[in-house]
């Protein structure tokens, strides 16, 4: 997280040194390569620019797990090193040269080989025994690791240490790119480090003081020039507070603000709408339900606006208890709008809510309930007929529940009395989509985030920390447990026809499938990103096809069965259609892109099969594997690959396989991408102000940096009495644009 770099009107004087731009303190040229390559522009952001790790000067680097195509720096001992000299187009009379350096760690060895022009410095430097830096690009040629044409820098004590101090410095190794090596932004750092005395501190005095963390410049000055391990921890636990308590200070605002805007409180009335829908339920709602339930309904009966998020395991039944607060809603005089991310699961929530309602949703109709009311469904692909009459019971308060994409958001969709807004997979819409609709209220309406996504603790208090939270952890009562195997394609092909038959079988048993490809094959597919996954070593061939596998299924191992396909480019009526058949049980097995994600419902459909699942990620495959098992059947999912049993990939599916927990793997999800990732796509791409905090690790930061930024925000909201807080909560909010604090 940027910490502020100054107090522009509090403390003018210091706004120069930490603002200025780094052009004016290193030069225009190294200035554009660090704006270009590594997003650095001012003097601040390059003070928090942290080391990945650190080298000590007398040990050195493990040389064996260094991973393949990517950019290292690596601190090492010249082993030996030779020149060659051959015959060449260029220097047919044998005088071109191959200069061949072995570096070593005392365990593992690596070439570095120098070609042409680029040996003569090389050969007179790099002599055996002497240590230094290289970084470059990890290859491998003849079977062996090596580093072509790698930057160096020499390591020499200078005159006054002893070998003692020399040896057991620590060296700094910053996240790099080719174009500027790590020891160069060292030098750079070493240039700005003096400024950071001048760092606003944005840490309450008592708050430091108290956790015993040092202040910010001293800090600034371990984490870049360490004298011992120590150094770095003191500095390390300084600057995961900052980012941990600035950003939960700007959340805390959030809601704070949010609790002094009025709304409407939405009561049910007794006997209503809502009383007559429960009277219909054939089922008994879980405990997590009710609780839930009853978490939402005090929310919404305060004459401020609810801000809650409803997280929940795949089949938990959010959709019921979203349904039961837009009754209640309706209940009490307002509308409902819920809100979906895709066309597909627009049209099954509306046909889900519909069902579900019976008579209930036939208000102002023949035949409609004495409490009934109209459910409205409006999407960007309905004629114009149906949409002029959708928009006309919305302004009119005929429909008392709509239902739709982000057309909905359209400036000529106007509502009677908007009272609750419920997203549905919140992550996958952008800030303006969400803010446009709550602005459609006639005073702020209820807001209800629902996420099929597990998030661990703490990125709910991180990403959603505005908001509520209440989780569902329960299936209802007739949910059926999945059985997930992987199914190694390469290894053992006679698996993936043995996955064939169990689709039959599932399929003779009156049962439906899904096959799942990661992409649509048609001609619009992007070449250039086919003929990149095709040329990576890891992936010989691109990714599974729905219209190629659904064509070789029909054909093949699944034919004679009633194959259709499904993907995002199909007209929207084609894509219902589908469905609509799939639904009914006209279609035996469904291929389908990730469409199928989120919310589709199908409870005879019983298996799944994903084809290159090692090309989807941990919560993906989960989400995915979701859509069976929900009726009385049992589910059976197979997870198909051709990734190497030894393989990084292959032991995600392995997990994946291993539990039905979604937060479990969450978890695991989020410690195998970086936070970035992770936080990142919550923030529609944004990048993350996270440079030091782990959200899994620094659980309990996180959490006590929360209760901290509530009570400070409580006594001083404006934060008038703690400057250095609020220049560094308004160098956040112009860094990220509000993003983390737009959820709602």
């Amino acid at each position: 997280m940027s910490v502020a770099w100054c107090a522009m009107d509090l403390v003018p004087a210091l706004q120069e040194p930490l603002q200025q731009p780094l052009k004016s303190v290193l030069g225009p040229a190294t200035a554009k390569v660090m704006a270009e390559h590594l997003g650095l522009h001012t003097v601040g952001d390059l003070l928090h620019h942290y080391p990945r790790r650190y080298e000590e000067r007398g040990q050195l680097t493990h040389l064996a797990d260094l991973p393949m195509d990517e950019h290292v720096t690596v601190v090492a001992q010249v082993a030996d090193a030779r020149l060659h000299t051959f015959a060449s187009a260029k220097a047919p009379r044998g005088k071109g040269q191959r200069l061949e350096v072995t570096i070593t760690d005392g365990s593992g060895r690596l070439q570095l080989v120098f070609f042409g022009n680029g040996v003569h410095k090389p050969h007179k430097e790099l002599l055996p025994g002497t240590r230094a830096m290289f970084a470059g690009k990890v290859s491998v040629f003849n079977r062996r690791l090596q580093l072509a044409h790698p930057a160096y820098e020499l390591l020499r004590g200078d005159g006054e240490e002893t070998v003692e101090t020399w040896a057991g410095a620590l060296i700094p190794i910053y996240p790099a790119t080719a174009k500027l090596e790590s020891w160069k932004i060292g030098k750079a750092l070493q240039t700005v480090l003096p400024t950071c005395l001048e760092a606003v501190d944005p840490l309450p005095d008592s708050l430091r003081e108290g956790r015993g963390l040092v202040p910010l410049p001293e800090a600034l000055e371990k984490i870049h020039r360490p004298h011992t391990k120590a150094d770095i921890e003191d500095a390390r636990a300084r600057l995961k507070w900052d980012e941990a308590f600035v950003l939960q200070v700007a959340l805390a605002r959030r809601r704070h603000a949010d609790a002094q805007l009025p709304a409407v409180a939405r009561k049910p009335k007794p006997d209503g709408l809502l009383t007559a829908f429960d009277d219909r339920l054939p089922f008994t709602l879980t405990e997590g339900q009710q609780r839930v339930t009853g978490e939402i309904f005090t929310d919404l009966a305060t004459e401020h606006p609810m801000h809650r998020l409803l997280q929940g395991e795949v089949g938990s039944g959010k959709t019921m208890v979203a349904l039961r607060a837009m009754l209640a809603t309706v209940d009490a005089g307002g509308q409902a709008a819920m809100l979906a991310p895709t066309e597909v699961l627009a049209q099954q929530h509306h046909r889900s809510v519909v069902e579900m309602m019976g008579e209930l949703a036939e208000g102002g109709m023949l035949g409609g309930a004495e409490q009934a009311t109209k459910v409205v469904l409006l999407t960007g692909s309905m004629g114009a007929a149906a949409r002029r009459q959708a928009l006309l019971d919305l302004v009119t308060g005929e429909a008392g529940i709509v239902i739709g994409t982000h057309a909905l958001i359209e400036d000529k969709v106007q509502f009677h009395d908007l009272g609750l807004v419920v997203v549905d997979e919140q992550h996958r819409f952008g800030v303006e989509q969400r803010d446009a609709l709550r602005g459609k209220g006639k005073q702020p309406p209820h807001l209800l985030v629902m996420t099929a996504t597990p998030i661990p603790r703490t990125v709910a208090m991180t990403v959603f920390g505005d908001l509520e939270t209440s989780v569902l952890d329960q299936l209802p009562a007739g949910r059926s447990p999945i059985a997930s195997h992987v199914v190694p394609a390469a290894d053992k092909p006679h698996f993936l026809a043995r996955a064939w038959e169990r689709v039959r079988e599932e399929v003779e048993n009156g049962h439906q499938a899904y096959v799942v490809c990661p992409r649509i094959g048609d001609e619009e597919d992007d070449p250039k990103k086919a003929r990149k996954s095709a040329e990576d070593e890891a992936e010989k061939r691109p990714p599974l096809a729905v219209l190629e596998v659904a064509d070789q299924l029909a054909k093949g191992p699944l034919a004679g069965l009633e194959v259709e396909v499904l993907h995002g480019r199909m007209h929207p009526d084609d894509k219902d259609a589908v469905m609509r058949r799939f639904a009914a049980g006209e279609t035996d097995v469904l291929v389908a892109t990730t469409v199928i994600e989120v919310g589709v419902n199908v409870p005879n459909a019983t298996a799944m099969v994903i084809m290159d699942a090692d090309r989807f990620g941990v919560s993906q495959l989960h989400q995915l594997r979701g859509r069976v098992g929900r009726g009385s059947a049992a589910g059976l999912c197979l997870l198909v690959t051709e990734m190497p049993e030894a393989s990084a990939a292959r032991q995600r599916l392995n997990a994946v396989a291993a539990t039905l927990d979604g937060f479990e793997l969450s978890r695991i999800d989020l410690e195998q991408r970086r936070e970035g990732d992770v936080l990142g796509q919550a923030q529609s791409g944004a990048r993350t102000s996270l440079r030091m905090l782990a959200v899994i690790e620094d659980e309990e930061i996180i959490a006590e940096a929360r209760e901290e930024a509530t009570a400070v925000v409580a006594a001083d909201p404006e934060l008038k009495n703690l400057p250095g807080l609020k220049t560094a909560l308004d160098a956040l909010l112009d860094e990220e644009r509000e993003q983390y604090l737009e959820k709602g």
